[in-house]
């Protein structure tokens, strides 16, 4: 019988952006028994609680530097975590392995799901594997249902599942992945501002009567490791001063950052959250 390693997880790399979910993967990993190493997008990765753990800091086009940093702490896994703006080309500022991989797609390598296929490939034809953040936060992946105490009626479910069809075509094209819907009216769609400045936005354009819904939606074409979009505490803050009612996400293709925390302050607020399934039509196991 083989004697049980000390050690039988492999290490984690972590690809850090910004926002709170880089550490919250890294502590969830250190509780699992993995040692982690991280680089810091420089201009991005702004949580402070990183600093704790091994790290190294390096500009986003940096590709070369960045798998010498997680070969060198002998990282098996890699997870992407974290917000990173759709960069322009001359901010990339490609080294000489990131501009060969740009010019594998052209023009295809600014689109979000364009870019971050590309890193993904490139990151397992050198071996390493990647993970999804769902993957090792198990609770950030949205089910379907109602996730809080507060229920959404007839007409904010309409306009939840019009706002997820809405989404999905919008990702499809690699766009955003989410919009604002108000009885019926699409008041909002998200482009490269961002989740929590398109529902800024959109309270200059809400009708009377009952507010709109938020909803977020994986692409369709989305490898599920990659990007997958995310709520956190400030999307439920801004949804609330926008004058929206809740939030619908798609279920299995949406998460939540601080879960608990999150859904108790939609409850403090009177908003909902819930979690909606594709239509069967669009299901893979639909007709």
């Amino acid at each position: 019988m083989t004697a049980p390693q000390d050690n039988p997880q492999p290490k984690l790399g972590i690809i850090a952006g910004g926002g709170a979910l880089p550490a919250r993967l890294a502590g969830a990993a250190i509780s699992a028994g993995r040692d982690v190493c991280i680089v810091k997008l420089d201009g991005y990765a702004d949580d402070p609680d990183l600093d704790q753990y091994p790290t190294v800091t390096t500009r986003l086009g940096a590709a070369a530097k960045i798998l010498d940093a997680m070969r060198d702490a002998n990282c098996q896994d890699v997870v992407l975590a974290g917000k990173v703006a759709r960069p322009s080309f001359s901010s990339i500022r490609p080294d000489w392995r990131a501009a060969k991989l740009l010019m594998k797609v052209g023009s295809k390598a600014l689109g979000d799901d364009g870019l971050l296929k590309l890193v993904g490939k490139e990151l397992e034809r050198e071996g390493f594997r990647l993970l999804g953040a769902h993957e090792i936060l198990g609770d950030l992946a949205v089910e379907e249902g109602v996730l809080g105490k507060v229920k959404p009626d007839e007409q904010a479910i309409s306009d939840a599942r019009h706002g997820l069809a809405v989404a999905r075509t919008l990702g499809q094209a690699d766009v955003g992945q989410g919009c604002v819907v108000q009885q019926g009216l699409v008041l909002a769609l998200e482009a490269i501002e961002g989740t929590d400045e398109m529902v800024r936005r959109s309270a200059t354009y809400k009708r009377d009567g009952v507010g709109g819904v938020l909803v977020k939606s994986a692409k369709p074409q989305q490898d599920k490791r990659l990007d997958l979009p995310a709520i956190g505490m400030t999307t439920i803050e801004e949804a609330h001063k926008a004058g929206l009612r809740g939030v619908a996400l798609l279920a299995g293709g949406t998460m939540i950052i601080d879960r608990a925390a999150v859904i108790a302050r939609a409850d403090a607020l009177g908003l909902f959250v819930v979690g909606l399934a594709l239509p069967d039509e669009e299901s893979p196991h639909g007709g």
